[in-house]
């Protein structure tokens, strides 16, 4: 009787800080009947494969992420969709054939073409990207306060726009490809992880203004009660966190509200939009559609009907005239 391989698979689990797709988790079962009985009973989909990094990266690195060639989870007749800012930065790696492609618009008709190897600075607005073909790729999720460590740039010259790495690392970036292509992704994961962890010096810390900044804005948005604090020129303290940041901290706490409006719409996708608005702080409901629409491209209505699957990853659905098509028609479903 010949032995059973075992193979790893993967199971779907809610997470807020895992870009591009949710968290999986991985386990090991048997090939054969056991392992598609399996999958059937879970809908495991051999796909994502995400994790936080070793406790050394953390100040600077939130999440590491290998996405498999097939891992298009788009609704059918899709190509483009709108990515929403985050607050951080990412660093990308993408092992296709495929490069990057932006857009200007949802109907601009060619877009540019960026690099199979990316930095994407802290933005304050979503961008439109082509998601036409599966791609494969490897990647960070990094604390804008990691640019200059890593990039040997402030984090406000990245802000805004999508790099290429090798602008900023020179032939390294495409050897680093090479190897990434070579490996398992969890392979692909430790060889990126290591990678960052030489890249990044021995001694580095935040600029105490910026640190204690950082902290109190979790549980406040008011930036002159911040500057007072920390006993810095507001001029002053505006120049530290911009540079650290890539946005000013006015911005940076706006980017924060909007945050909580998307964990609160992954967790709880038809709360009442006035319920949303007022958790988040917001004064009144002009405020926080004007907003939304400045950060999502799209009202919060629109957002609902077009229903993504992921909330920073909201699909432009085609329509003939060059706007979204908020409705679930036949060829647009997920």
């Amino acid at each position: 009787m010949r032995k059973a391989k075992a193979i790893l698979w993967f199971h779907r689990v809610p997470s807020h800080d895992s870009p591009p797709h949710k968290a999986w988790r991985y386990g090991a079962c048997t090939q054969g009947g056991r392992s598609r009985a399996l999958m059937r009973k879970h809908q495991v989909t051999p796909r994502v494969l995400t994790r936080p990094p070793r406790p050394s990266l953390r100040p600077f690195v939130q999440t590491l992420w290998a996405v498999g060639p097939t891992a298009s989870l788009r609704p059918a007749g899709v190509a483009r969709e709108r990515v929403l800012p985050t607050g951080e930065m990412h660093l990308v790696f993408r092992l296709t054939d495929h490069p990057l492609r932006l857009f200007q618009s949802i109907d601009d008709p060619t877009g540019q073409t960026i690099s199979h190897a990316i930095v994407g600075g802290v933005r304050a607005s979503f961008y439109v990207r082509d998601v036409s073909e599966p791609v494969g790729s490897v990647g960070a999720q990094l604390h804008p306060s990691a640019s200059v460590l890593l990039f040997g740039v402030p984090a406000e010259e990245l802000a805004g726009r999508h790099t290429p790495l090798d602008d900023l690392w020179g032939p390294v970036a495409a050897e680093m490809r090479e190897r990434l292509q070579e490996a398992s992704p969890e392979q692909q994961l430790e060889i990126l992880e290591s990678f960052l962890a030489a890249r990044l010096p021995k001694v580095r810390a935040l600029h105490p203004a910026v640190a204690h900044a950082l902290e109190r804005f979790t549980t406040t948005a008011s930036v002159h009660d911040v500057v007072r604090e920390g006993g810095w020129s507001h001029r002053r303290f505006i120049e530290l966190f911009r540079s650290a940041m890539g946005v000013t901290p006015k911005l940076y706490t706006r980017l924060l509200r909007f945050q909580r409006i998307m964990r609160r719409m992954d967790t709880d996708p038809q709360a009442a939009w006035v319920d949303v608005a007022l958790d988040a702080g917001y004064s009144d409901q002009p405020h926080f559609t004007r907003e939304f629409r400045e950060f999502a491209g799209v009202t919060p209505g629109e957002f609902r009907a077009l229903a993504p699957r992921h909330t920073h990853h909201v699909p432009v659905r085609p329509s003939s005239g060059g706007q979204d098509a908020p409705g679930r028609d036949p060829s647009a479903r997920l």
